[in-house]
């Protein structure tokens, strides 16, 4: 495990991106009112783990538990299928329908349940997904993109691949790219879809009593991250500290961090599998330079083991899922971020078992 403190904490202004690039949106507003609409659509429970908190030796431990949410099981469900209800919404002269976006196609690489939004999404209002999707995706996901009705195209040995061959298809086969994470002169969508991210942590500050001393947060590219961490800071202000939690073989925002600049992280495949993603987002990079305190890394074996006493603790979930809270189970991780009896720390269990 590695942690690192951020230096640009406040003053992200002088970590170099594009000038272009947006900062993560705290406007729940927009997708607060699309997904009121949605039959499907509820809040999903924080669970205040306090014998697991009394094991770690803090005070109190919410997970917030997006395994149920929206029939998906992942807080994704909140991100793509809300881009894509919003055009519908823009495209209908009345209420959209199982029709409104017939002969419209959206594509997207997925290391999980990005996919499966785009793909519920895309068939709620009539369009077309195609989900490209790496040779390290598990042959039953790829089954479930299906039953939703997804083209899925197998292509390349990690993300990276399957979503260079995204690009190329929105290029050459007319369909919308809808991915999760941002670049140079891609950043309209996913800022859109990142702003469905708020909607979680909007319901943690309603379900909170009290404003949480530490934030656990698990990150791939960092849209997750990035929305959870901007909110959280216009509801709590600068008390909380925000801990960004990476795989080691992953360290796509560190490393960038550390460097001073954008940069690829490099390593092998990791079993944080949804997790996996060797470049950060530019939004998430840019949101969570000014609003996170540090970033961690932990290995594949350390998520694998706290997986395990979590399923045992009735929290089965994933090694990506679960591993913001998979970081706490090293004391000298809490001991070097100031945990002790009074901490209050927020985590979130972000898919089921098996998403």
């Amino acid at each position: 495990m590695s942690i690192l403190s951020n230096p640009y904490r406040s003053d992200a202004s002088s970590f170099p991106l594009p000038a272009d690039v947006p900062s993560p949106s705290t406007a729940v507003e927009l997708p607060q009112a699309l997904l009121a609409h949605c039959p499907a659509h509820a809040a999903t429970p924080m669970i205040e783990a306090q014998a697991l908190a009394d094991d770690l030796m803090i005070g109190a431990l919410y997970i917030k538990d997006e395994r149920p949410r929206m029939g998906l099981g992942s807080f994704k469900a909140l991100g793509a299928a809300a881009v894509i209800a919003d055009e519908a919404a823009q495209a209908a002269d009345d209420v959209p329908d199982a029709a409104t976006l017939k002969g419209r196609t959206y594509v997207t690489a997925s290391a999980g349940n990005h996919g499966m939004s785009v793909a519920a999404g895309a068939a709620i209002f009539g369009a077309n997904a195609i989900i490209y999707l790496s040779e390290t995706v598990p042959a039953a996901f790829a089954g479930r993109l299906r039953d939703k009705g997804a083209d899925v195209r197998i292509v390349g040995h990690d993300y990276e691949a399957s979503m260079a061959a995204a690009m190329q298809c929105a290029k050459y086969e007319g369909a919308t790219l809808l991915s999760d994470s941002s670049w140079d002169g891609y950043t309209a969508l996913p800022h859109k879809l990142m702003e469905g991210y708020t909607v979680l942590v909007a319901e943690a500050v309603e379900q909170l009593d009290e404003a949480p001393t530490h934030i656990m947060l698990q990150a791939g590219v960092g849209g997750m991250a990035a929305a959870i961490a901007a909110y959280a800071r216009k509801a709590w202000g600068d008390n909380p500290q925000i801990i960004v939690v990476e795989p080691d073989a992953a360290p796509a925002l560190q490393a960038a961090i550390e460097a001073g600049e954008f940069v690829a992280a490099t390593g092998p495949v990791s079993n944080m599998g949804r997790l996996d993603c060797k470049e950060a987002s530019l939004i998430a990079l840019k949101g969570l330079a000014h609003d996170a305190d540090s970033f961690m890394t932990i290995s594949d074996d350390h998520a694998a083991r706290a997986t395990d006493l979590l399923t045992d603790a009735d929290l089965a979930s994933t090694p990506s899922g679960a591993a913001g809270i998979a970081a706490l189970f090293d004391p000298a991780t809490r001991e070097k971020l100031g945990m002790d009896k009074q901490s209050r720390v927020l985590c979130f269990l972000s898919e089921g078992a098996d998403s």
